[in-house]
């Protein structure tokens, strides 16, 4: 008589254990400036920007708080956030189309990630849900620029692999956001 009242009891158990399984697991890393995400889908490692000198990224557990398919920020000059995953406060993991910048910190405290790359993100945590954990600390040295002062007029100087703003010294297209601001 008590199997038919110990049965469904047990199923939702398994079923619950199942669905806590499935949740997307997102992992990003400071000092690697790298991404691993754990889902039901596969498993996957891209590379991320985070905080840039004078910023940071919370460290920490998170949880999803609110998902946008297209955000404007209205802090950063109503700047392109596409497939925002928001875990705390304004935070957010989101699209970035500066993907040259991909690899090195220059956020002003968001994790960006490729358009394809947050969208893939965005169906998982939409799917599934997500757990984001964030750990290390932001790599330290030539990754960021500084202005300085040369006749007149002010010019970025290189501390790395990159220049920025007037002066600079890549191939890449000048962008308004000199700054590399989008978020």
């Amino acid at each position: 008589m008590r199997f038919p009242v110990i049965a469904p009891a047990i199923l939702f158990v398994l079923a619950s254990a199942g669905a806590a399984s499935a949740t997307a697991h997102i992992h990003i890393n400071l000092s690697t400036q790298t991404m691993h995400v754990q889902s039901s889908s596969g498993s996957y490692s891209w590379p991320v920007s985070t905080a840039r000198a004078g910023y940071s990224t919370p460290r920490g557990s998170f949880a999803p708080t609110g998902m946008q398919p297209m955000h404007y920020s209205r802090k950063y000059h109503m700047s392109p956030m596409p497939h925002s995953i928001f875990f705390r406060g304004g935070y957010a993991i989101h699209g970035s189309y500066e993907t040259g910048m991909l690899g090195r910190p220059a956020s002003h405290g968001c994790v960006r990630l490729s358009p394809g790359h947050a969208a893939m993100l965005y169906q998982m945590v939409q799917n599934e849900g997500g757990r984001i954990s964030i750990s290390g600390a932001r790599p330290h040295g030539h990754y960021y620029a500084s202005a300085r002062r040369s006749g007149g007029g002010v010019y970025a100087a290189s501390r790395g692999r990159q220049s920025y703003g007037v002066g600079r010294t890549t191939a890449e297209p000048f962008s308004p956001f000199w700054s590399g601001g989008f978020d």
